[in-house]
């Protein structure tokens, strides 16, 4: 069964794919995670534990974490 969490990152990770053609990919991912993830979605994301996600995610989050 895939948790929740899992499901983030894999939409996350479709999320960094889907915004290649940006020219901050990263800052695009954080944007469209502020803008649209539900606050509990964000939480989840961003919590330590979380791994599997792309090199562009963990730059995002890295930014999210920043902001709070």
């Amino acid at each position: 069964m895939t948790s929740t969490t899992d499901n983030l990152v894999r939409m996350a990770n479709q999320i960094a794919a889907n915004l290649q053609h940006e020219p901050d990919v990263p800052k695009a991912v954080a944007e469209h995670i502020r803008l649209f993830w539900d606050p509990r979605m964000r939480r989840l994301i961003l919590e330590p534990h979380v791994s599997g996600v792309s090199p562009d995610v963990a730059i995002a989050l890295d930014q999210l974490r920043d902001e709070s």
